[in-house]
């Protein structure tokens, strides 16, 4: 596994005769000790086309330096990216391959850039030493290997401030503060490589502005590239196991497949029902360690609300062995499918999808008219699950009705989400009614899925010859919220329901 490290700097434009100010006088410095001068020699690696760079991803092989090898970084805010950190190799390293995978897909990395880069630099340091951040200032010599341009030349001299691991970002305002104050202003340019690209290009290409959808179906259009983006942005982030990244790209596919289904009339079918099989085929995958990961975090919260005097015998251990025990080989699984083929051709497809939308006759209509259509036809699909579920008493065909109605509430909150750049307020209203309904819908099923796994666990005990009592405690437990759920679905869906709401749509 790759080295990562946050890195958090703030570049500064600077020419030969710029000289640094006194640093030690940035307030909490004690002293700025000078580190030397470094060589460094980098060339930085793309696509033909630059894809890596369109998303703003650097990839490059650089010697010279304490931490010379590859550097693969990703944004993650303005003036933030993590950095992976591999050995020094003649090829790209297969941790990086994978981790860009979703963007290279078919395409070989080629070098685009070199850059020579001689940097002086000084430590700033407090009372005690600890470092606070290190201050370079790089000359830099690029040049242009591949595509428009190749074998232009640009130089130029920068600042760069980058913040010591664990520190205050807050330090960086007070450096640039000091900075400012000699006339050091911020530098245009987000990456080295960025500035490179740019003043190795020949001719300056303007960008096409982007226009403002006028059409139902620009708007659709908007919100599908949108929800494809994001899968493609996750997929690293899957890979590196970060925090929520499996629920946001299960969640894209679900909100991209929903598209297809409510906007029908704006995309035709014929060709996104097979897409949208795809993407629940996925979503599917990625839902084995997410579904599991939600039910152990609601059991050990119950379980943690508990005096521990009603928790009798090993209900820790025995819920950390049974999670175990399913969660086994889930991780690998999900890795193994975002590196087979089938996924690398969902991608393709999807990327032919937004380059050549399937667009039918209604996606020329104005959104007020097309949109709103869309979105009510989803809202009675919806109401008509409520009638459902509402007209069952309380048991096991009222559970299954009332899933079913919570997966209609998720599409007609999608649909509304979809339509609010169109829509508006009254989109956005609409939207927060469905997701009360799916909330409360969703907690009810989390609920039974609860009390499924809490009845097997108190089976183990049982077999076991350990004590079942706290099991079937948490059992009632969830009885209870789920009676409370269903005490209150009434009101939440009476608000949800207001004639109102859908009116406002139809303006």
């Amino acid at each position: 596994m790759a080295d990562t490290k946050r890195e958090i700097e703030r570049k500064y434009e600077a020419t030969d005769a710029t000289r640094l100010p006194d640093l030690s006088r940035v307030a909490g410095v004690a002293r700025a000790v000078p580190r030397g001068v470094t060589e460094l020699d980098a060339v930085y690696y793309d696509t033909p086309g630059l894809r890596l760079a369109a998303d703003s991803l650097t990839l490059r092989r650089r010697t010279g330096g304490a931490d010379e090898g590859w550097h693969l970084k990703f944004p993650v805010a303005t003036g933030i990216r993590d950095e992976l950190h591999e050995p020094l190799g003649d090829t790209l390293p297969p941790s990086f391959a994978a981790l860009l995978r979703s963007r290279l897909r078919h395409d070989e990395v080629t070098p685009v850039v070199r850059l020579l880069s001689s940097r002086d630099v000084q430590h700033l340091t407090d009372a005690d030493g600890t470092l606070l951040a290190e201050v370079s200032v790089d000359t830099v010599l690029a040049e242009r290997l591949a595509g428009k341009g190749s074998g232009t030349t640009a130089t130029w001299t920068e600042i760069e401030v980058e913040l010591a691991d664990d520190g205050d970002p807050a330090f960086l305002d007070a450096v640039e503060k000091r900075l400012r104050k000699a006339g050091v202003r911020p530098s245009d340019a987000s990456s080295k490589l960025a500035r490179a690209l740019a003043e190795t290009t020949p001719v300056r290409e303007k960008k096409r502005e982007t226009e403002d959808p006028h059409t139902a179906g620009d708007h659709v259009l908007a919100y599908v590239r949108e929800q494809i983006r994001t899968i493609v942005e996750r997929d690293p982030a899957v890979r590196r196991d970060l925090p929520d990244s499996v629920h946001k790209m299960r969640v894209a596919t679900r909100r991209l497949r929903s598209a297809f289904k409510t906007y029908r009339t704006i995309l035709d079918r014929e060709v996104t029902d097979p897409v949208g099989a795809e993407l629940k085929w996925l979503a599917g995958e990625l839902g084995v360690d997410r579904d599991q990961e939600v039910l152990d975090e609601r059991l050990t919260g119950r379980i943690d609300a508990l005096p521990t005097t009603l928790a009798l015998g090993p209900v820790r251990g025995r819920l950390q062995v049974w999670s175990a025990a399913r969660r086994t080989g889930s991780r690998r699984r999900i890795i193994d499918v975002l590196d087979g083929k089938r996924y690398l051709d969902l991608l393709d497809t999807l990327d032919a999808l937004a380059a050549d939308p399937p667009l039918r006759p209604a996606a020329s209509r104005a959104p007020g008219k097309a949109l709103p259509r869309a979105v009510l036809k989803d809202y009675e699909r919806l109401a008509r699950r409520m009638d459902h579920a509402l007209e069952h008493p309380p048991g096991p065909e009222r559970d299954t009705a009332m899933h079913e109605a919570r997966k209609a509430a998720k599409r007609a909150r999608y649909a509304g989400e979809a339509a609010r750049p169109a829509l508006g307020r009254p989109a956005r209203r609409f939207a927060k009614r469905m997701k009360a309904v799916q909330s409360l819908l969703g907690d009810h099923q989390d609920s039974v899925v609860a009390r499924e796994a809490l009845r097997t666990l108190a089976v183990q005990a049982h077999a076991a010859g350990e004590s079942t009592f706290t099991w079937g405690l948490l059992y009632g437990h969830e009885e209870a919220t789920a009676d409370r759920r269903e005490r209150e679905l009434p009101e939440v869906w009476a608000r949800a329901s207001d004639p109102v709401l859908r009116a406002d749509l139809r303006q």
